[in-house]
């Protein structure tokens, strides 16, 4: 019986990941790196959103009109 689990390919953004943890990054950098990956994905995300905004020409009289309408 074969047990052998088949896993994805490793992401180019785990491969990096893997060789900064192979080069010894101390555990007080942790945090900061989560931080920064978390400011990174967050301003790719924002800019898709206003991108999608633009495209469909929204407004904040649109999104408020559709807040009160969930109320």
């Amino acid at each position: 019986m074969d047990t052998t689990k088949r896993t994805a390919p490793l992401s180019n953004l785990q491969l990096e990941l893997l060789k900064l943890y192979a080069a010894g990054v101390p555990d007080k950098y942790l945090e900061d790196l989560k931080i920064l990956i978390a400011r990174f994905l967050f301003a790719k995300a924002r800019a898709k959103a206003d991108q999608i905004w633009d495209e469909k020409q929204y407004t904040d009289e649109l999104l408020n009109e559709i807040l009160q309408r969930k109320a």
